[in-house]
């Protein structure tokens, strides 16, 4: 297995006539990995699939070295899971449920007792603990639902919509926990979710599905690519009245003269396409042949958001507004 986590390969799930998964195919590595899609993209049945909850239709799923269906119980002894909703019961004290969280994944009693002790400090929680879940805020509630997902210290963790009901400084402080739990605690993460700026923020890679395809994967650094344009700022003409081109204008002519494709987004900004290592030194010598002054020289990568509309516009999936992804 290497470093991959969960292997699939051509998943498919239907729920009567309804195709949820149509040949999903991906590979999760170790770290942070959210899984990206709008709502009804297929993303909470594909992680009940991890769990060993469901069984696919057709292809292959390997979680941690096992099948999840055929070793459910095997697997499920090293992941950890919060679900979406909330179905935590009110009347018990929040140290309770996660101690016997652990006991169902087979720590002793008084292991048990201190595992949730530690998983609910680690969460910010540790004063609360003794509180009954029914006086908690939406936020702490969450909380919870994190500390037992991690309290028997699994190998990958299952986050579903983990900031789903909380307000702006509540995200805040979940985001803050799950790369607490990624990277300093060294549990691998799925993270799933519909949000593009949470993902892009505490992820290290990224699947996004659409319509219940794969339709692009991989670390954040591949998939915005190495920077495959170059923002070329310029001085302005300091006020000096020009009849002829603006600066970026006359940059763009001694480019193109030289063979590189150049073009202009403003009086003072120009777009260079990175199709050759000796680009950068062409630009140096149009700027120097031009006598125009340089402001700023930076490659451009693609936003995640690019990289979503472009992934699923191209598989002509739904598409919704505001801060989901759309």
């Amino acid at each position: 297995m290497g470093d991959s986590v969960v292997v699939a390969d051509g998943l498919i799930k239907r729920w009567g006539q309804t195709t949820v998964l149509a040949g999903a195919s991906f590979t999760v590595g170790t770290g942070v990995t959210g899984l990206l899609g709008a709502n009804g993209a297929g993303k909470t049945t594909l992680l009940s699939m991890v769990l060993g909850l469901h069984r696919p239709d057709s292809g292959s799923l390997t979680v941690l070295g096992g099948d999840p269906w055929t070793a459910g119980p095997k697997v499920r002894a090293r992941l950890g899971y919060a679900p979406e909703y909330d179905a935590l019961p009110p009347d018990v004290a929040a140290h309770d449920i996660v101690r016997h969280v652990a006991e169902l994944h087979g720590l002793p009693r008084q292991e048990a007792t201190g595992r949730a002790s530690d998983a609910l400090w680690e969460v910010g929680l540790g004063e609360e603990r003794f509180r009954a879940l029914g006086t908690m805020s939406t936020g702490q509630r969450q909380r919870v639902k994190l500390a037992q997902a991690i309290v028997h210290d699994p190998a990958l963790v299952l986050l579903d919509e983990p900031t789903n009901g909380l307000d702006p400084a509540q995200r805040e402080d979940m985001l803050a926990l799950i790369r607490h739990v990624g990277h300093d605690l060294g549990m691998n993460v799925v993270l799933s979710s519909h949000l593009l700026e949470e993902v892009e923020r505490v992820s290290d890679a990224v699947i996004i599905i659409d319509a219940g395809v794969v339709v692009a994967g991989g670390s954040l650094r591949e998939l915005r690519g190495v920077g495959d344009e170059l923002v070329v700022e310029l001085d302005d003409d300091l006020g000096i009245e020009r009849t002829g081109p603006n600066n970026a204008d006359r940059l763009v002519r001694e480019l193109v003269g030289a063979g590189v494709a150049a073009a202009a987004t403003g009086p003072t900004r120009v777009i260079v396409a990175l199709e050759r290592p000796v680009v950068f030194d062409l630009v140096r010598d149009a700027v120097a042949a031009t006598g125009l002054g340089l402001r700023r020289l930076q490659t451009r990568t693609s936003s995640l958001e690019d990289i979503y509309l472009d992934a699923a516009g191209a598989n002509e999936g739904p598409t919704e507004s505001g801060g989901a992804a759309r």
